[in-house]
């Protein structure tokens, strides 16, 4: 059980998106209220077909209403409605370790950092299966390397966020494409973030997993391919303008060799082919140089409206400010 802790003076809101989460939004909406007495709690209902928004309502939490199905429409809405000094979100499965709420808040005010993300850890096979262990550290590896900083669970759903993150976040994902957000705007802005461990348990009888391995996997995948190309466009350009280069090369290279040996062009539909699949090439290069100037400039633009909202306040005191157990800064 986490510490019980009152952030006098702080502004605190825990965003909690719910679909057909009877069987445990009310413990968890119980263990968020315990550990963060003071915060306002908002349960998003996303088209439940069962008795979800009754029991967070009987449970003590807001509930609001977003008829768009996906979790990140469901953060979308709130992040733009909601208006706090800082941000929980957690999933309404009661598979994260709610009683460590205050854990978090407590971090992203000491750093002060902008963005705590909860690291799993479970022991139980049935809460994190092996696939979906192996294909978190493979996605999440991939984000590092395209974006240079490297995050420990990016897909985890329990994170606490400053005000200036959240109103300065696009949220364009639809889905469970949300998590991946989150972290890649992270490392866009390179704002302070921090990882503290949690803990991850399996879901209670009655709960039933919203996640679909290889179809969500893949729409992840496709997410960080689309940022990719936003983000790093020089870097995502010049891999495809070196494939295109390679099968130029492959194909142009006999000819030019033959040409150097006889004088003679005998196989002019392969020599325009090579020429053409290099000029595209070339194209693609030029394309990334301009795409990456444009995105200089969207980076100022998200810089800037980041800016526009204060730090976090160090509201806690220096005896807290000195604990660093199980926490790390990324």
């Amino acid at each position: 059980m986490g510490k019980v802790r009152e952030f006098t003076g702080t502004d605190i809101a825990v965003i909690v998106p719910c679909y057909n989460e009877a069987a445990a939004v009310g413990k968890v909406v119980d263990e968020l209220r315990e550990s963060l007495p003071t915060a306002r709690i908002y349960v998003y209902d996303n088209n439940s077909t069962d008795d979800t928004a009754k029991i967070a309502e009987a449970a003590g939490a807001i509930v609001r209403h977003v008829a768009r199905k996906g979790k990140g429409n469901v953060v979308r809405r709130a992040f733009a409605d909601v208006e706090a000094d800082v941000y929980l979100l957690i999933d309404g499965d009661d598979t994260y370790e709610a009683a460590r709420a205050a854990d978090l808040v407590e971090l992203l005010l000491a750093g002060p950092y902008d963005h705590v993300i909860g690291v799993r850890r479970h022991s139980n096979v049935a809460a994190y299966r092996p696939g979906h262990t192996l294909g978190n550290r493979m996605l999440t590896g991939a984000v590092g390397t395209l974006f240079g900083r490297e995050i420990t669970d990016m897909l985890s759903g329990y994170r606490a966020f400053s005000r200036r993150y959240v109103k300065s976040f696009p949220a364009l994902s639809q889905e469970f494409e949300i998590e991946t957000e989150l972290t890649i705007h992270s490392l866009h802005l390179r704002v302070p973030v921090a990882e503290v461990p949690v803990g991850y348990k399996e879901r209670p009888v009655g709960g039933e997993s919203k996640l679909r391995t290889y179809r969500d996997g893949l729409r992840i995948l496709r997410w960080i391919v689309h940022l990719a190309r936003l983000e790093r466009p020089t870097l995502f350009h010049g891999v495809v303008a070196g494939l295109f280069g390679l099968v130029a090369l492959i194909l142009g290279l006999p000819v030019v060799l033959e040409y150097l040996d006889t004088g003679l062009v005998p196989r002019f539909p392969t020599a325009i082919l090579a020429s053409s699949i290099g000029l595209v090439a070339i194209l693609m290069v030029v394309l990334g140089y301009l795409l990456d100037a444009v995105g200089r400039n969207r980076q100022e633009a998200a810089r800037l409206s980041y800016l526009k909202h204060p730090a976090p306040a160090r509201a806690l005191e220096a005896a807290v400010l000195g604990s660093d157990d199980n926490r790390s800064a990324v």
